[in-house]
């Protein structure tokens, strides 16, 4: 099941899981064809920690510097806003 809305500023698509699936989306690619893919991450707790970690500490931090990361929860998402605490 799809659906599209398309404005003179702006597109949207619709999509919806098939019954036996279940969870959180992950991630979703798009593109002009299949050989030029991009891929985009959906708003979540694993995603936002995944990306800091990447910018905040890279491979050669120290486990000490590890320990001392903030805690990440995505509280709220929204269309207008994205409500994160820091810990």
């Amino acid at each position: 099941e799809t659906s599209v809305n398309v404005s003179a500023h702006n597109a949207a698509v619709g999509l919806a899981k098939a019954p036996p699936s279940t969870g959180l989306w992950e991630k979703f690619s798009f593109g002009l064809d299949a050989s030029a893919l991009q891929e985009r991450l959906f708003v979540s707790e694993e995603n936002v920690d995944g990306f800091l970690d990447t910018v905040l500490c890279p491979s050669f931090c120290s486990q000490s510097a590890l320990e001392s990361q903030p805690l990440i929860e995505v509280l709220d998402v929204t269309e207008d806003r994205i409500q994160i605490r820091l810990k």
